[in-house]
């Protein structure tokens, strides 16, 4: 009987640790698609009830005013919810396997793909954040609007500059210029 090939072997096993790491990358998978299920379902059925009961009171001018931020508040609702659906199908194309039926703009084939679509849905999150803030709030409170919107655009600011900098490492890797070889044996 020969005896069993010890490169083999240790070759089966990094197979069954990765198939291992592919197991424990599905729980995020999971989890981050019944939170985005959870949030839209939550959403839908909010929505709902705020214009059930707006309806009596539909000509009022608070109605509309309390419509509109209830609007805006669902909009950051759809954008996490939507945020987390994006890196549930992107962890599960980057670690499991390619999902069928997807739109090219949602096609993830790199980490930094991944990264580039969950920060551009984070600028429009603190975008409809900041206009919700400013909509409810009125003038003379104690905490400045201005204070808040710089803090905003700051934040905005560096996510514009990292995205950036992701694009243009992005397009050196495509040509090749990052590439890192190999030392010769």
């Amino acid at each position: 009987m020969a005896a069993p090939n010890p490169k083999k072997t240790g070759l089966t096993s990094g197979n069954a640790l990765f198939g291992f790491t592919r197991l424990i990358v599905e729980f995020g998978v999971l989890s981050s698609f019944l939170f985005s299920l959870v949030l839209f379902v939550n959403g839908t059925v909010r929505t709902v009830a705020v214009i059930w009961e707006a309806l009596p009171h539909f000509a009022d001018e608070k109605t509309g005013k309390s419509l509109l931020i209830a609007a805006i508040e669902q909009t950051d609702n759809l954008l996490i919810a939507t945020a987390l659906l994006i890196i549930s199908l992107g962890l599960q194309s980057l670690f499991v396997g390619r999902v069928a039926n997807l739109p090219a703009w949602l096609h993830i084939r790199t980490f930094d793909d991944l990264k580039q679509k969950l920060l551009g849905i984070v600028v429009v999150a603190l975008a409809v954040k900041f206009f919700s803030v400013a909509i409810k709030w009125e003038q003379g409170e104690s905490q400045p609007i201005l204070l808040f919107g710089l803090g905003v655009a700051a934040v905005m600011l560096a996510i514009g500059a990292y995205s950036s900098i992701l694009a243009r490492l992005g397009a050196h890797l495509q040509q090749g210029e990052g590439d890192v070889k190999p030392d010769a044996d």
